[in-house]
């Protein structure tokens, strides 16, 4: 049966459900609260600067080539994707690393910095190889229904893996703390510390290193715009300026939204909006998690976001650069046990016009730089301005450098504008990690117990949290909708 089915928000997840609805013949309509579809993942045009506000790193491309595959497309019928070379710099206190786009040369740089470590690698690289194997075929495809759904054969045979760290994984094979910190690196997408996150998750190691980091020319909005422009080409309706104020439960089951004080029926409903939010729009007895429950979740961090446009070329810096220069500990302690703005705070800054010169007007560069912080914190203008000069007066230190007189602007983004943008809660901008206890079917989950035709996709459910987790989130759903009689 051909239902009407309405979409809250319009973030990766939401795209990708209403993508697969409206290929089975649904009638989608989408309806965003914001000016622009995207959700976290907008961009922010200024004065020939172009900025993704949200996301910035593609992994994992086999995951955005099989979602446009399942519609007889290609990644390449809507952006232009190009590999890095090098992927990534890692600045320390005393020297870089510089992350190349093979493992040979990848090997090569651990060489350098560890003799002896290139051959510790590739067995690394081997095991994270298999456990991305698993992860993307046996599991993550999954809809984390019930604990079943995670044994298999090889599961099985790598049960020890969800029980061991992947700091611990690291810290056995990699003496070198540059390198370990560089292998430590990519589960931070997870939203968790190593210590706390499965050594099983080392196939991250092999999204990076194994398969690199790539760059859709124009930025990370371009793949929004193919995914908008492959839902309306499947007939699916967009309202932007929309936001969804209720969802209006009767007899336990979801029948309609208010948007703007007008009432909208459907068959379905399903929220790509934050989970906690999602919940709030309904009557209390009919919210699956109490305030309890999600105050005793671990998050993955917020962040302290600058987009900064600059009036000359920079030097020494690649397209993405990761300043490792202080403790990671004490960092990770102040956002996952001692809440709190960073003593010293690790940051990402992020150049995209160094390859895209599209990202900036000629002769010029845009600028984005990320520093992680535990969400629920106070945030003030005057906090902004503390951490910007924090973290210019070590880009310039590390980058040997002045730039503070060649900033033409800067915008700001943080824990307020998270919560008011996009009702994130507590102003988290990556969702709910990915620790042991918070895995598959230990998530919140993607179709509610209590209220009937009522769905929800996102970086707080399955699978987690990143940009290729969220395509995967939109197809579990409307795989279990569309089961839906």
């Amino acid at each position: 049966m051909k239902k009407k089915i309405i979409v809250i928000g319009s973030g990766f997840s939401s795209l990708s459900a209403a993508c697969y609805l409206a290929k089975e013949g649904h009638q989608v309509h989408i309806y965003e609260k914001n000016p622009t579809v995207g959700g976290r993942a907008r961009q922010l045009q200024k004065d020939g600067f172009t900025f993704d506000m949200g996301p910035s790193w593609y992994w994992m491309p086999d995951i955005f080539e099989r979602f446009f595959g399942d519609f007889g497309k290609s990644v390449s019928d809507y952006y232009q994707l190009d590999k890095l070379n090098p992927a990534y710099k890692v600045f320390f206190q005393d020297e870089a690393i510089t992350i190349g786009n093979s493992l040979e040369l990848i090997g090569e740089e651990f060489e350098r910095i560890e003799p002896g470590s290139s051959i510790s690698l590739r067995k690394f690289m081997e095991s994270a190889r298999k456990n991305y194997d698993i992860a993307i075929n046996q599991m993550v495809y999954k809809p984390g229904l019930s604990p079943l759904e995670l044994v298999t054969k090889d599961t099985i045979l790598h049960v020890d893996q969800f029980f061991k760290t992947i700091s611990t994984l690291v810290r056995k094979q990699f003496k070198n703390p540059k390198l370990v910190a560089t292998l430590e690196f990519p589960v931070l997408f997870l939203g968790a510390k190593p210590s706390k996150t499965p050594a099983f998750y080392n196939f991250m190691n092999y999204a990076d290193f194994g398969l690199g980091t790539w760059h859709p020319k124009g930025g990370m909005y371009r793949i929004v715009e193919g995914m908008r422009d492959l839902a309306l080409e499947l007939g699916v309706k967009i309202n932007t300026n929309a936001p969804v104020e209720e969802i209006i439960v009767n007899n336990r089951s979801a029948e309609a939204i208010k948007v703007k004080g007008e009432t909208i029926t459907a068959d379905q409903v399903l929220s790509g909006a934050d989970y906690h939010h999602s919940e709030s729009l309904i009557p209390g007895k009919s919210r699956q998690y109490s305030e309890a429950y999600w105050e005793k979740r671990t998050f993955a961090p917020s962040s302290l976001l600058f987009y900064v446009g600059f009036d000359r070329k920079l030097e020494n810096v690649r397209h993405h650069n990761l300043f490792f220069d202080t403790p990671f500990e004490k960092h990770a302690e102040e956002i996952y046990d001692n809440p709190q703005w960073p003593s010293e705070p690790l940051f990402y800054a992020n150049f995209p016009s160094v390859t895209d010169a599209e990202m900036a007007p000629e002769g010029k560069e845009t600028g984005f730089f990320l520093v992680p912080i535990a969400p629920g914190l106070k945030d003030t203008p005057e906090l902004r301005d503390k951490y910007f000069d924090i973290i210019i007066e070590r880009f310039e230190e590390k980058t040997a450098q002045k730039v503070r007189e060649d900033v033409l602007f800067r915008e700001s983004f943080c824990v307020n504008d998270f919560k008011s943008e996009y009702n994130a809660y507590k102003g988290n901008a990556y969702g709910m990690a990915n620790t042991l206890t918070q895995t598959a079917f230990l998530r919140p989950r993607l179709r509610s117990n209590l209220v009937k035709n009522l769905y929800f996709t996102g970086q707080l459910t399955v699978p987690g949290p990143g940009v290729p987790p969220a395509l995967i989130s939109g197809k579990l759903v409307s795989e279990l909708m569309t089961k839906t009689t």
